[in-house]
């Protein structure tokens, strides 16, 4: 049988190595599954997921000018949506807009004071914490 890309074929593992498996397609033909082709999911070791004799559908993604036959087990798979669900959401923060009046020249100004207040505060703060450290 000939094989070509898009076929997808049944065969056998032969070997395991670890950057993939190779796969026997029957009539003398072998294929390599990569590594990284065998799962949608993070592989670590490719011994946890596949054994020597397991049979295995997978997808012919690739034959090289030499007749090596690239192989895909996930591609071979119908993948199944994941459903996933959305994280919840906190609510315990309501933004809120104060309302306040005057012209804009007022809110500006009052703005600039209380910037200046709350700079003053934290610069006296980290002197404070400063002198408190220091030994004689």
């Amino acid at each position: 049988m000939q094989v070509k890309v898009g076929d997808i074929v049944e065969g056998k593992v032969t070997g395991i190595t670890g950057f993939g498996a190779f796969i026997d397609l029957g009539e003398g033909q072998t294929g390599m599954v990569h590594i990284s082709e065998v799962s949608y999911n993070f592989i670590n070791n490719i011994n946890e997921v596949l054994k020597v004799n397991d049979k295995v559908k997978a997808k012919v993604t690739a034959i090289s000018d030499e007749g090596k036959i690239s192989l895909s087990i996930k591609k071979a798979e119908e993948r199944k949506p994941v459903k996933r669900t959305p994280p919840p959401v906190d609510n315990s923060f309501v933004w809120t807009q104060s309302k306040q009046e005057g012209t804009f020249e007022e809110m500006l100004s009052k703005f600039k004071q209380t910037s200046d207040e709350k700079i003053s505060t934290l610069k006296r703060k980290n002197n404070d914490s400063r002198r408190g450290k220091r030994q004689r």
